[in-house]
Parts: C-alpha cells; structure tokens; sequence
C-alpha cells in the first residue's frame, strides 16, 4: 500500500498546517506500508504515537487533501495479469461524465478518467484500464465496455503496456 500526496511539504490547504509528525508519518509510508496484521500500530511504533493517533493523522491529511487516498497498489504482472490494456474512447461530450461514471463502476476497470481530446490527431475523450491473463480477455472486457457505452460511442482502441513502470505517488523530500 501507499499513500498519494498531492501538496509538497511547504504547501497548506484549506487552512490546513502540516505538521512535523505528519510530515514524518507521510515520509514512513511513501515506501508502503507495513504488511504487516495491524499497519497502524507498527507505523505507530516506528513514530512514538498509538495506532489512534497515526489513524487520526491519516484521516485529518485526507479530509484537509494533502492525500487523497491510502490504497494497495497491486503489481498486476505478479497477479498473473500479463495483459495491461488502456482502452481510449471517443464518447460524444454530453455523455462522457454519465458514462464514465458507469464504466468506472465496472468491476473489472482498474481506472477511468476523462481527457482532452486533441483534434485532429487524437479522438479519444474517455480512458479506462483493463488487465488480463490473455489478451483475448482484455479484449471481452473491452467489449462489455463497448455494450454499455452503446451509440455515444463512436470509435475506440485498446492500447496495451509494452513495460513495466513504477508506480509512486509524489514524494517529500527527508
């Protein structure tokens, strides 16, 4: 797991100050955290504070948005899914936020964001990721999406993972 930051270490939010020990708590999961039965209680160890404490730091960083979310990041290659498609849509614009909504919902789309199109060169308005065992499975998810996005759709391809990239969230300086 890992948190996700979205302020570098001088920025506040909303009124919010972080503190020294935020900043050490943020700094104790940028690698991940502990695997480990109660994660809370150990980074609490770590830090001098109880499991309380390092929870209610969590969640006062999260409500203030300097992290938007604390999540595993899986590692999909060692899971077995040795097919990463990014399928690209072209959705007519006064449907893309409905059905980007319902297509993120899918429990198969591991992510789904809408982008800018960037005519003439790309089309492509609405981005969902898929993964799979085989490539013809990438291709039937990519299909059931194809079903739901039905006549607002008007053309879509699937763009598939050549590497492996590291995932990270952005990081504070020690």
């Amino acid at each position: 797991m890992s948190t996700s930051t979205s302020l570098s270490d001088t920025e506040t939010q909303n009124g919010f100050v972080m503190t020294e020990r935020d900043r050490e708590l943020i700094l104790a999961t940028q690698a991940g955290l502990p695997l480990v039965s109660d994660p809370w209680a150990e980074l609490g160890k770590k830090l001098n504070m109880d499991a309380d404490e390092v929870l209610s730091r969590f969640q006062a960083l999260q409500d203030a948005g300097v992290i938007r979310r604390v999540a595993a990041v899986p590692d999909h290659y060692r899971l077995g899914y040795r097919y990463n498609g990014m399928t690209v849509w072209d959705i007519v614009d006064d449907r893309v936020a409905e059905l980007g909504a319902a297509i993120g919902e899918l429990p198969f789309v591991s992510h789904c964001y809408r982008r800018p199109r960037h005519l003439p060169y790309w089309s492509f308005n609405l981005f969902a990721m898929v993964h799979g065992t085989t490539r013809e499975e990438v291709e039937d998810k990519a299909a059931q999406i194809r079903a739901v996005l039905g006549d607002a759709c008007r053309q879509n391809t699937i763009l598939y993972s050549s590497a492996i990239l590291k995932k990270t969230g952005l990081r504070l300086r020690k």
